[in-house]
């Protein structure tokens, strides 16, 4: 149960403190596609096992790219509902490193749907959230979902 919900001992906010200023200039997409994601639903608490996508438009500084992974696992390593956790991430990188948007999409399977009350199987519940440029730019949104399909 520890690893299961390691989460909550962890900051995900200084997960990102540590940043790259030297970015010769670069200020335009970085983007995670297709993190694994295995959480709990707090109100039944069965898995949820689905994938994540992650972007956002720096401003002037960077941070590696697996701190934005670390940033998916704490928060899922905690009881949650998918809406609250999508939100959480891109809250806290959009505090932590300030940059012009973030995008997140989860798309991820419950068990609480799957194995008790309706017994559905193979049901994806898909979030987005969006800040910044992301919220406003519906061309930048657009790229966002291009590139969640360029790895299928």
């Amino acid at each position: 149960m520890r690893s299961f919900f390691a989460g909550y001992a962890e900051d995900p906010g200084e997960m990102l403190s540590r940043t790259f200023e030297e970015v010769e200039g670069y200020d335009d997409l970085v983007m995670l596609r297709d993190i694994s994601l295995q959480s709990h639903c707090e109100h039944h608490m069965v898995p949820i096992l689905g994938r994540a996508h992650i972007g956002y438009l720096p401003d002037k500084r960077v941070v590696g790219i697996s701190k934005l992974a670390r940033v998916l696992d704490i928060f899922s390593k905690r009881l949650q509902t998918q809406e609250t956790m999508t939100s959480q991430i891109a809250d806290t990188i959009q505090n932590a490193l300030k940059p012009q948007g973030v995008a997140i999409l989860i798309d991820a399977n419950h068990q609480c749907m799957s194995t008790r009350g309706v017994n559905k199987k193979d049901v994806s519940m898909i979030t987005t959230q969006f800040t910044g440029a992301f919220k406003t730019d519906a061309d930048l949104r657009a790229r966002f979902y291009e590139h969640i399909k360029l790895g299928k």
